[in-house]
């Protein structure tokens, strides 16, 4: 509901004429934002107020519900996401070690990750990216939603290998181990 009041907010602060001859009365406004809230219920909160501010900077008029609904299913692209296709291309094409390849989102490494390296590298294109699509939408519901999506950093190195140990030294703390044991 907060996100039905944010988009009804915008809309009256861009489109002020065109909102007050539209909503002029309580009880207008009242089930106008009920039926948008209908309308708009399969949608987040983030993706809802992205929209309405995407079509207040793309419409001279008051729109529509199906104007919105429509900027609502170009969710991913207002959040800096790919579509399913270009984030599959961008997974197939990435250069390995895929962790330190730089990604244009999160979701897209995190999909291929799900999916599989191996499988995006050796299976045709009609058998894995469906597989693709699903992992990379679940991720964008997320991604939609206000979720982090954290790609793992591997750990570093430490600063010096310190030097092996001599056979002799091998042979005392295997005796230790034994010892301590029982063997």
């Amino acid at each position: 509901m907060d996100a039905i009041n944010q988009l009804f907010a915008e809309f009256e602060i861009a489109y002020h004429n065109q909102y007050y001859k539209a909503y002029g009365s309580e009880e207008r406004l009242v089930l106008a934002k009920k039926y948008w809230l209908g309308a708009l219920a399969d949608y987040s909160p983030a993706q809802i107020v992205a929209a309405a501010r995407h079509v207040v900077k793309t419409h001279d008029y008051l729109p529509t519900v199906s104007v919105v609904v429509r900027a609502c299913e170009e969710g991913p692209g207002l959040f800096g996401l790919p579509t399913a296709r270009q984030a599959y291309i961008e997974a197939c094409r990435a250069d390995s070690p895929k962790a330190e390849a730089t990604w244009s989102h999160p979701a897209v490494y995190l999909a291929g990750q799900a999916t599989g390296w191996f499988l995006l590298a050796s299976e045709p294109e009609d058998k894995v990216l469906p597989l693709f699509e699903y992992h990379y939408h679940l991720l964008c519901q997320r991604a939609l939603r206000g979720e982090p999506l954290d790609v793992a950093t591997p750990e570093a190195l430490p600063p010096s290998v310190p030097q092996p140990l001599s056979g002799e030294e091998n042979h005392a703390r295997m005796l230790k181990l034994r010892e301590r044991l029982g063997l």
